[in-house]
């Protein structure tokens, strides 16, 4: 490894919620940042927010926000998430801040100047949401958007370019040079075949949007967002100063993405860089996506995993391990609360608090409290301290490629040795038979094995090492000079403060019941008693519920909850008045089909007048709602019994 590690999760939309996914990533980075300034390496850890773009426009617009309101209210969504996780990092950018802006229009300037920028004009279809334009052999059916789904936009503006053609075969070259720098390897032959058919120029301005990086010396342009996004990994480091922080990190940057943007952090970012003589990324490493019991999240069907919820349940440290535990860091995870708690219940309390635990207990019973010196060793001893040393190298070997998983199956395997190491010299019988050479001996290997097991967990679980190293009676084991991982006589006579259990067991019958009324409560499950008084079969078929089309939808002015929506019945075109606002965007809504009973007196909302309710079902607190909608297309019209 380097002496020098820089590494940088993506920077966040601020019009999302944070869910497990912004978790995962910032969780992974954390704890790499934490394992290399473990070693002993200048360690430098950047993330933050992405907030220019037609898409935190709109959703501004939406809620009556400006998009600069927007920006400064959900930033503190992930500002706050990284505090109860316990995230680490050494800066939060956001790119509505001068310092970044600054750095963009220089360095636009200067491609400009040496011909990597020049003005042209596109046409295309473009996807407002991803803000990006489509090409027509990547569009889905309909002249949709291939990552999102969503309905393209024709668009033709006059645009500054990049040349990004210029860079194919440089890139070719570096990933042949380099054939790590793209993790996993699959990940690596998708880029390198997507190099290998060529370049086009890329697009990189915008006339139609307003909120963004002015192109500087033409502020009828703005700055692509993307062009904008990536620059933030330099601005962050003061470039191009001199004497700035990029000077020290660069190019020992190590980029952790989704597999959705690999694109733009493998092609477009290292040809950029390229193109300004640096170097690109050591490595991008592009980890897979998360389902939820098996299906993909949505706001819609109230699945998506929310952390703040998962840590106030469970600690951060469980849900941290769990998350780098359950699966390879570069595929796909399925996230399950049932999976996390059995393995709180194996992992964390039967194998580490168990053993840490029965050590102490036996080390206040037997030695007064202290840890003995070795006073006995026998052949079985020396197979410990071999295992110990093994793990310090196998662990190392996985933290170098993001295998996060691999990592933990080292460390607990010199966890289970522990555990394994009791049983087989059974202390308790040697302090019965009054053997106290050996007895000592085996505690303070076993104290041992806790110490490194502290050492190696605390990047993964920073609060449960600090409770170990507490509990073990030790000072400073996390500092980089004194935690080598090695075998450290020093350690004999600490006074051990044995405190509560690291993580006691759940009942799973216990949790089961309690999940069940959480699920209850958000909406996910039906309550048994949430009924109204029966009605006949002639009052029901007084309702009258057709199929509707969605042609449009505005917001109603100073009304913050409110749609205007124009439906049409394939019959005839009606306006009603929703309030659903706060649940969808106007895109999310425009084309979609759903159930209008139409037969309601007209009502006046803000002086509009409404010809019809939408059905839909809420979640038990109101933030999650879904319309109801049909499993196949049906002409606007069709009577719903």
């Amino acid at each position: 490894m380097s002496e020098r590690f820089y590494i940088t999760t993506p920077i966040y939309y601020v019009n999302d919620v944070p869910h497990i996914g912004h978790a995962y990533t910032t969780v992974a980075a954390d704890v790499i940042a934490r394992y290399h300034a473990l070693r002993g390496e200048d360690s430098y850890f950047l993330t933050g927010t992405d907030e220019h773009g037609q898409k935190i426009l709109r959703s501004a617009e939406a809620k009556g926000m400006t998009a600069q309101e927007l920006a400064d209210k959900t930033v503190v969504n992930f500002q706050e998430l990284w505090k109860v996780l316990g995230i680490r990092h050494d800066d939060f950018i956001r790119t509505t801040e001068k310092r970044h802006e600054k750095v963009v229009q220089a360095i636009f300037s200067r491609l400009l100047e040496q011909g990597d920028i020049y003005k042209g004009t596109y046409e295309g279809l473009y996807c407002v949401p991803c803000e990006t334009y489509v090409p027509e052999a990547q569009m889905g059916e309909g002249q949709t958007c291939p990552d999102c789904g969503r309905k393209l936009e024709k668009m033709t503006e006059e645009s500054y370019f990049f040349r990004l053609s210029k860079y194919a075969e440089p890139l070719l070259e570096y990933y042949e040079n380099n054939p790590e720098a793209i993790l996993p390897k699959g990940r690596r032959n998708e880029i390198v075949s997507f190099l290998r058919g060529g370049l086009l120029d890329q697009s990189i301005s915008r006339t139609t949007i307003r909120w963004g990086v002015p192109v500087p010396g033409d502020d009828r342009h703005v700055v692509y967002v993307w062009f904008d996004a990536l620059i933030n990994y330099l601005s962050a480091l003061d470039y191009p100063e001199e004497g700035g922080k990029w000077q020290t990190y660069w190019p020992e940057v190590h980029h952790l993405v989704g597999k959705d943007i690999i694109r733009f952090h493998c092609v477009i970012w290292p040809a950029m860089l390229l193109a300004l003589g640096l170097n690109p990324p050591r490595r991008v490493f592009a980890h897979g996506w998360w389902t939820v019991e098996g299906e993909k999240m949505s706001k819609s069907k109230g699945n998506v995993v929310d952390p703040f919820e998962m840590v106030d349940l469970y600690g951060a440290d469980a849900f941290r391990y769990f998350l780098l535990r359950e699966v390879p860091f570069g595929v796909d995870g399925d996230f399950s609360e049932k999976a996390l708690v059995q393995r709180m219940n194996s992992d964390l309390a039967n194998d580490l608090g168990n053993l840490l635990n029965r050590t102490l207990q036996m080390i206040e019973k037997n030695c007064g409290g202290t840890i003995p010196p070795v006073d006995r060793e026998e052949p079985l001893d020396e197979e410990l301290r071999k295992v110990l040393e093994e793990t310090v190298t196998a662990l190392d070997g996985h933290m170098e490629l993001f295998a996060f998983d691999e990592a933990l199956k080292d460390l607990w395997s010199l966890v289970r040795r522990g555990n394994k190491y009791i049983d087989e010299t059974m202390p308790w019988k040697l302090g019965k038979d009054g053997d106290l050479p050996r007895l000592n001996t085996v505690l303070h290997h076993l104290c041992q094995v806790l110490r490194t097991a502290a050492i190696l967990v605390s990047p993964f679980m920073p609060e449960t090492a600090r409770k170990m190293e507490e509990q073990l009676g030790l000072q400073n084991i996390f500092e980089a000079e004194k935690s080598r991982f090695r075998w450290d006589q020093n350690i004999t006579g600490a006074s051990v403060n044995k405190g509560e259990v690291l993580f006691p067991r759940v009942d799973l019958k216990l949790w089961e019941e309690e999940k069940a009324a959480r699920d209850m409560k958000k909406g996910l499950l039906p309550d048994p008693g949430d009924h109204e008084d029966e009605i006949s079969i002639e009052d029901f078929k007084k309702v009258e519920m057709r199929v509707a089309k969605i042609l449009q939808v505005e917001a109603v002015k100073k009304a913050d909850r409110l749609y205007k929506l124009l439906v049409d019945l394939g019959y005839e075109r009606r306006t009603i008045v929703s309030s659903i606002r706060e649940f969808f965007t106007p895109e999310e809504l425009e084309g979609k089909t759903i159930i209008l009973i139409c037969n309601l007196k007209p009502a006046k909302f803000r002086g509009i007048e409404s010809h019809g309710m939408l059905c839909a079902t809420e979640s038990e607190d109101g933030k999650i709602l879904s319309l109801l909608t049909l499993d196949t297309e049906l002409p606007p019209g069709r009577r719903v019994h």
